[in-house]
């Protein structure tokens, strides 16, 4: 089956290219890593550590691993391949130099083999579920172990794995071990046929987030810019349709609190001058933070138009909505604001952080609201009391701080592959 794919994918590159020239017209780094899609890797290394992490999401998941590595493993070079501009910038900003960042190869034979020999992975730590039949067969004939990092695996996406269960089973042949984020996720891997003995529990790296050093300062300075005495929500990573409820909401808000300003953040880069436009046709005074300007009294909206900030961002901050709740998108990352005892409001669409959500919901650290009004509602009550906040705050921290420890967990699944080298 795996022969048919190949053919069916070769058949679609040329749509595949003009696909990433449309999309540049928009977001300009698509038109970056071209020859590193076809497996022209700019380094040539003997031996090498390769992380995958697809986009933005991963990402953030894999810094504290990739952190780890670095540290751990200091005489070997780390790879980390993205599939999207957006990943990329956020392994860059993470990491500057100190790991090489690449786009990963379309999953056809020639581009594989080619990033594979130019790379040389000793191992290569797959994050959550990027199962590529090329990617791992080209591993599996070059006996490179593949450990699958903060897996998950939906009943749906478990469903669409089951309709090709020969390719998927050929998959999970290359693949060394599995560290699942959830018992839930290791039974469907192995109720789809791969080796229980493969397979371990060992929690979901997001709680493992790190604060960075200089935060402190950098939030300070942020808030002088900011306003020091202002009351500030934070709405991140919006998607279209979102952002109406949002800005409804803030109408609302400055009503009763007429100094209030909104951070408002929208989730993908090629939307920010389309969000500025929307937030200003509705006769809201807005500062884009990449003009550099310090808000006035009069600023009601701050757009967060930058990259790789976006933690800083929710330190500043009173209250955060996390957005893609409204929209059919299942949610973002709530642990973000969590670790930084913000209480959490988001939308009731939260299928990709189920378990997450709900552990927030159970422990009094987060809020589902409905709508515009109900939003607004929520946002007051904690503007207006503030032990509330910090009890919201605390209960959402103290579930980041119980499930700790994945890091250890998965860096023991690496550390016996690569004792084993």
């Amino acid at each position: 089956m795996r022969y048919l794919y190949t053919l069916l994918f070769y058949l679609i590159m040329p749509f595949v290219f003009l696909r990433l020239w449309w999309r540049s017209k928009r977001i300009p780094g698509y038109r970056q890593g071209w020859a590193e899609r076809l497996g022209y890797c700019p380094y040539r290394l003997e031996k090498s550590i390769w992380v995958h992490a697809v986009s933005v999401g991963e990402t953030i998941a894999a810094v504290p691993l990739i952190k780890a590595l670095l540290q751990e493993f200091p005489q070997l070079p780390l790879v980390v391949t993205n599939m999207t501009p957006t990943g990329a910038a956020r392994v860059k900003a993470a990491f500057n130099d100190s790991v090489r960042q690449v786009y990963i190869p379309y999953d056809v034979p020639g581009a594989v083999n080619r990033f594979l020999q130019r790379i040389n992975p000793q191992i290569a730590v797959v994050m959550e579920t990027e199962l590529w039949p090329n990617l791992f067969a080209g591993c599996r004939k070059r006996h490179i172990p593949i450990v699958i990092a903060n897996a998950r695996l939906s009943a749906k996406s478990a469903q669409g794995y089951a309709y090709i269960l020969s390719l998927t089973r050929d998959i999970f042949t290359a693949i060394h071990s599995l560290a699942a984020q959830a018992s839930a996720d290791a039974e469907r891997f192995i109720a789809l046929g791969l080796n229980r003995k493969k397979v371990t529990v060992t929690g979901n790296l997001k709680f493992d987030l790190e604060l960075p050093a200089d935060l402190s300062d950098k939030s300070e300075a942020l808030q002088n810019r900011l306003g020091k005495e202002r009351l500030i929500w934070i709405a991140a990573s919006t998607h279209p349709g979102e952002e109406e409820i949002i800005l409804a909401a803030h109408h609302l808000i400055l009503k009763k609190y007429p100094a209030a300003l909104l951070i408002l953040v929208p989730r993908h880069p090629d939307r920010f001058a389309a969000v500025a436009e929307l937030a200003e046709q509705q006769m809201f005074k807005v500062i884009r933070r990449s003009s550099g300007e310090t808000c006035s009294a009069q600023t009601e909206i701050y757009l967060g138009d930058t990259m790789g900030e976006l933690l800083l961002l929710y330190s500043v901050a009173q209250v955060a909505f996390v957005a893609g709740s409204f929209a059919q998108v299942g949610g973002h990352n709530m642990l973000e604001p969590a670790v930084l005892q913000k209480p959490i409001i988001t939308g009731p669409v939260l299928f990709n952080f189920a378990e997450i959500s709900q552990m927030l919901l159970t422990a009094k650290g987060m809020v589902i609201v409905q709508n515009a009004e109900e939003l607004a509602a929520q946002i007051g009550h904690f503007f207006a009391d503030h032990n509330y906040r910090k009890l919201i705050g605390e209960n959402a921290y103290q579930v980041v701080a119980a499930n700790r420890g994945a890091l250890q967990k998965q860096m023991g699944l690496i550390r016996a592959v690569m004792t084993k080298e």
